[in-house]
């Protein structure tokens, strides 16, 4: 199977080795993604602002691989404050209100800038 690497041309790819997305057959997995265009975090304490700045980059992922969110099939969200649930949320089911993909939301300690406020992976699969 072709093997298709997407990036988002952040440092940090090749500091670390990744790709922002990876395509095989059919399947994409979509690397955790942040708030981050050009190297600043966008919306500092704003989660809902950072969840739809997250999504949007994973969209034009998506989209460098041929697909868009309706291939989507899972999402898993990392938020620093669980009690801020309901911003993430309004965001997420903003992109997916009719897509409505498996989806897991979870509190970690924290991400690798303190600016940040959720973390996001999705999983598209083409139809």
């Amino acid at each position: 199977m072709n093997r298709q690497l997407i990036s988002s041309g952040s440092p940090w790819e090749s500091k670390v080795s990744y790709s922002r997305a990876v395509k095989v057959g059919k399947t994409v997995e979509v690397s955790g993604t942040t708030a981050v265009l050009n190297g600043v975090v966008q919306h500092k304490g704003n989660l809902y602002e950072q969840t739809k700045t997250a999504l949007a980059i994973i969209e034009k992922a998506l989209q460098e691989a041929g697909m868009d969110l309706h291939d989507v099939v899972r999402t898993r969200m990392y938020v620093t404050d669980i009690s801020r649930w309901e911003e993430a949320g309004k965001a997420h089911g903003e992109f997916f209100v009719h897509i409505r993909p498996a989806t897991t939301l979870v509190e970690v300690s924290r991400l690798i800038d303190p600016d940040m406020l959720i973390e996001i992976e999705a999983t598209a699969i083409e139809k």
